[in-house]
């Protein structure tokens, strides 16, 4: 099963998205980058590394996995926790990235209060485009789910099977991808499980 961790800092990143898209995509996400890391600070993943390591994570995901050149979806990606996690505002991704980056920002952001089962399952009605945030994002968070407690990695796998993979048809390479990692974890929880 691929993983996507080879680019852990903009520099990295920046020569392989200059191969795969065009220089002003390119020009955007460098913008996108920086903002994330502005708003996210010093935010750190549960394993202790920088916030944005995630964030570039899930754009290699989408850009060299499963190719895709979207600017606002690859974009999206990139600033798809700031409404959740930071005090931006949605008017503020609209003045700086438009409304339609906006947009997906905003169907794959958990509104407050709501239980995440029912968010999770309210992207089935999200566009194609927004769901292709959500799948990179997830990618992201569960190609090393190992490295977190047993009971967090089978509540997360248990979510991800019943919520995220459904939503992997819009994407071939999605499918793929999801079709594997299952397999592979599945085995890894009836094993843990027996324990």
């Amino acid at each position: 099963m691929e993983t996507f961790t080879s680019w852990p800092s903009w520099a990295q990143a920046e020569e392989a998205l200059g191969r795969a898209l065009p220089p002003e995509t390119v020009q955007v996400l460098r913008a996108a980058v920086a903002f994330a890391r502005e708003q996210h600070g010093v935010q750190q993943r549960p394993t202790g590394r920088p916030y944005v390591e995630h964030l570039l994570e899930a754009l290699e995901v989408a850009v060299a996995g499963a190719e895709v050149s979207d600017r606002d979806v690859l974009v999206a990606i990139v600033l798809h926790d700031v409404l959740e996690d930071t005090p931006c505002t949605e008017a503020e991704i609209v003045r700086r990235f438009g409304p339609r980056v906006a947009e997906l920002v905003r169907w794959v952001t958990r509104p407050r209060g709501a239980a995440k089962a029912d968010y999770l399952s309210s992207l089935v009605n999200a566009p194609p485009q927004a769901v292709l945030v959500k799948l990179a994002d997830r990618v992201s968070n569960v190609q090393e789910l190992q490295r977190m407690p047993w009971r967090f990695q089978r509540r997360y796998y248990l979510e991800t099977v019943a919520y995220v993979m459904p939503l992997a048809g819009v994407h071939p390479w999605f499918a793929t991808w999801y079709g594997e990692w299952r397999r592979r974890w599945h085995r890894r929880v009836e094993r843990l499980a027996a324990y």
